[in-house]
């Protein structure tokens, strides 16, 4: 990551170490920002959360744009300058973890949520607002490009694995913008992309009895990607079950969970309830 040096010219500044801990980079650049801002399309009644706010460059458009703002940011430092940055307008800024912080009292009923994500938590902070369901209008995220790309991936591409089930049941996602790392500051060494994922997903309709069980279930059904469904699931159902299972929808013992939808997983997993 690129930092401020010291006169020997090997030292970070404490700021750019901060930076480096948490995995933060900056969209520095207003052109990337107003193309954010004209894909995602805040509205004058609009109520959003966003997460990572920074020192509040993105914040400020927002609240410009909109009517309220919930900021989340976690380093302290940023917290002050977002104060000075979004002093006047109507954003309420909450200094804290978004993985510990108690959202659904937190965040706004019909909230649109936006984020720029560090890389190494991604996943772990949409997975937990894929659970506050109708809190959540809908997320737009600038992420690493390969996660977005592996969150939009339909059945039988190469990027097709859990985690784009773990979406597709929660939301319908959408890869709006691709960013390149020159845009952020400091740039990182993977491209970026901004992805839309608006609720309800494939489970609203599936009549799940319990989506976090099928999401174990569809997790252990792409544990091992490169062996077959009956190798993966055959400690738990049996090797005789899961073919079974599978020549209900016209496939042989061979098939992979990446040949299987949402739906065809789901089905599956019905089929082999107890």
């Amino acid at each position: 990551m690129a930092g401020a040096a010291s006169s020997a010219g090997v030292l970070l500044d404490s700021s750019a170490m901060t930076r480096q801990r948490l995995g933060q980079h900056f969209l520095a650049n207003p052109g990337w920002r107003a193309q954010i801002l004209e894909r995602i399309g805040p509205r004058p009644g609009d109520v959003w959360t966003e997460i990572g706010a920074g020192a509040g460059e993105m914040t400020r458009e927002l609240a410009a744009l909109a009517k309220r703002v919930v900021a989340i940011e976690f380093d302290p430092r940023l917290v002050e300058k977002l104060r000075r940055a979004t002093a006047g307008l109507d954003v309420e800024i909450v200094s804290g973890d978004v993985l510990k912080l108690d959202l659904p009292r937190l965040l706004p009923p019909h909230s649109r949520v936006y984020g720029s994500l560090p890389y190494y938590i991604a996943s772990p902070i949409l997975r937990r607002l894929f659970c506050l369901g109708p809190w959540i209008e809908e997320i737009d995220v600038v992420i690493q490009r390969e996660v977005a790309e592996r969150l939009a991936a339909r059945p039988g591409r190469r990027d097709y694995g859990w985690l784009s089930v773990l979406a597709q049941a929660h939301t319908r996602p959408e890869i709006l913008l691709r960013i390149p790392p020159g845009a952020f500051q400091p740039p990182p060494k993977v491209h970026s992309a901004l992805v839309r994922l608006v609720p309800p997903g494939e489970a609203a309709r599936l009549g799940l009895e319990s989506v976090e069980r099928f999401l174990e279930f569809a997790e252990r059904a792409f544990a091992h990607k490169r062996k077959t469904l009956v190798n993966n699931l055959k400690g738990d159902y049996g090797a005789e079950s899961v073919s079974a299972a599978l020549g209900k929808q016209g496939r042989g013992p061979k098939a992979r969970a990446e040949e299987l939808s949402v739906a065809e997983l789901a089905q599956l997993w019905k089929d082999l309830a107890p």
